[in-house]
């Protein structure tokens, strides 16, 4: 079995616990964030409503930032403002009120499992971290741990990026923060911490503290309330804290340490607490080319209209809609690039495209998480009626104004 980290890693002290319990919630409650959800959360008297909104807010917040998050948020629960609304409501309207804020298939599992809990569990959301995990698609552990200790007041931690950037400066843990057994010590770590009485307001704190303080770059070591607990900020300030070995010795002390920073990555005095966390190196996202195709025809009204198609039910942006689009093999000729396009198009109108009437736009980057994608647009003006073969992906046709009010991403409108 792996040696157990030493001691000053976790947190052995009850005393030293209780100061920081206490620290972070004094100035969680003098500097907290004014945010739609905590509003909520902290007035809401009906435990699943206040369950629900907790719940809406933490699944836009994944990968998402709170700025960008505010304004969906505040139209979602205007839209939806229970579980039972959102059950009721199609997929395509949840698309479109989500179009933007990325990653999608949130959104289409925040409904699946809304209908489940209306459906399954008589509209009543689980209460525990445990069955909120187990019971509902889309649910993980931190979303979980949040839900119950903020809504229903559970005595459980949570790790999201921000707990786990804090807890590694707390600690000095220069292990991979992103590697299972790194990642179940913080979980045990921050279920230690967590106070009893305010479960929800110290994970928020934990958490405001990474997003406003305790940052990536730059972080306002001199604001931080628990800077007197955080080993990284003592190493900056005092260099090796006697009489307690050094992080990086400590292995010699004990054995193998899990959580100490490998040797041959040893303390940068340059980065001073942002030597922590560290992680394995991304992979580099993959390149794709995509041609895309503008088609506009002149609408019945004299507006001009353009075609946009459904993409699959499952895989990246599921279930939205885009302009005809075809993936490309990297490194084609322009040539070659508009031959393939137009018998992608001709399969859609059942009558030949000529390459050459192909009007080239220009190129849009965008990225996504692992892919950086490059869309090839071109356009394409038709003169009369278009019968599209229904055999197809499902299709329609737009004005400008209909397009934008329609679930399609941020790559489409910048195309």
């Amino acid at each position: 079995a792996p040696a157990p980290p030493p001691a000053r890693h976790l947190f052995s002290d009850p005393a030293e616990v209780e100061a920081l319990r206490g620290n972070l919630l004094a100035w969680y409650d003098r500097c907290k964030r004014d945010l739609p959800w905590r509003a909520l959360a902290a007035t809401e008297p009906d435990a699943d409503r206040r369950g629900y909104a907790v719940w809406v807010s933490e699944i836009m917040l994944q990968q998402t930032q709170v700025a960008t998050v505010i304004d969906y948020y505040n139209r979602w629960m205007q839209k939806w403002p229970t579980l039972q609304a959102l059950a009721q409501a199609s997929l395509e309207e949840v698309n479109e009120l989500w179009a933007g804020l990325g990653y999608y298939s949130r959104g289409k599992r925040l409904q699946e499992a809304a209908r489940k809990v209306v459906s399954e569990l008589a509209g009543q959301l689980p209460r525990t971290a445990e069955d909120l995990q187990k019971q509902l698609p889309g649910v993980g552990r931190y979303t979980a741990g949040a839900i119950a200790s903020i809504s229903y007041g559970q005595a459980t931690g949570v790790v999201d990026g921000n707990v786990v950037r804090v807890l590694c400066r707390l600690r000095c843990i220069g292990a991979d923060s992103s590697s299972p057994s790194v990642i179940d010590r913080l979980w045990d770590m921050a279920n230690v911490l967590v106070d009893r009485s305010r479960p929800g307001d110290f994970n928020q704190a934990l958490m405001e503290l990474g997003a406003t303080v305790c940052v990536p770059k730059a972080p306002l070591c001199g604001e931080c309330p628990v800077k007197q607990h955080c080993q990284a900020w003592r190493r900056k300030l005092f260099g090796k804290p006697p009489p307690v070995p050094d992080v990086e010795d400590c292995g010699k002390c004990v054995g193998d340490c899990p959580l100490c920073p490998p040797a041959t990555e040893p303390w940068d005095s340059s980065l001073g607490v942002t030597n922590f966390p560290r992680k394995a190196a991304k992979k580099p996202p993959r390149a794709m080319r995509t041609a895309t195709c503008v088609l506009e025809r002149r609408g019945c009204h004299g507006a001009p209209e353009y075609l946009i198609v459904q993409r699959p039910s499952s895989g990246l942006l599921a279930g939205l809609w885009e302009f005809p689009s075809l993936p490309l093999a990297q490194d084609l000729q322009e040539r070659k690039e508009r031959e393939e396009l137009a018998d992608h198009l001709q399969a859609w109108m059942g009558r030949p495209v000529a390459a050459k009437g192909l009007q080239f736009i220009g190129e849009v980057i965008h990225i996504f998480s692992h892919i950086h994608q490059t869309y090839v647009v071109y356009s394409l003006h038709l003169d009369g009626d278009v019968t599209l073969d229904p055999a197809l992906s499902p299709s329609r046709w737009v004005t400008e104004e209909e397009f934008h009010a329609s679930a399609v991403s941020t790559a489409m409108k910048k195309v």
